[in-house]
């Protein structure tokens, strides 16, 4: 796959990047070089090669999965114009 000027102008157009003739020109041979790049990659064969995270093989952190309020009940009613026994107070409406 290539692209032509007229893309790279259209793919300018729709990112709502200005691009100014040169840089279009310019552009067409860098967009050509990365998708040429692509295209080798594709040629590898990576059939049974499993997905990394990283380089270095590693566990990912985890927390344990408990359930708590966060101790922080004080501190989220605190600018609240009324509460109770950490409990926001509102109004009744009635229709």
């Amino acid at each position: 796959m290539s692209v032509d000027l007229q893309t790279v102008k259209r793919v300018a157009h729709l990112a709502r990047i200005a691009v100014s003739e040169e840089d279009a020109e310019r552009m067409t041979g860098e967009l050509n070089a990365i998708l040429g790049f692509v295209e080798q990659l594709n040629e590898v064969d990576v059939a049974g090669v499993e997905p990394m995270t990283s380089v270095t093989p590693m566990e990912m952190k985890k927390r344990q999965d408990v359930v708590a309020d966060g101790n922080k009940a004080a501190d989220i009613v605190a600018n609240a114009p009324a509460t109770d026994e950490n409990f926001f107070l509102v109004p009744k409406v009635v229709e």
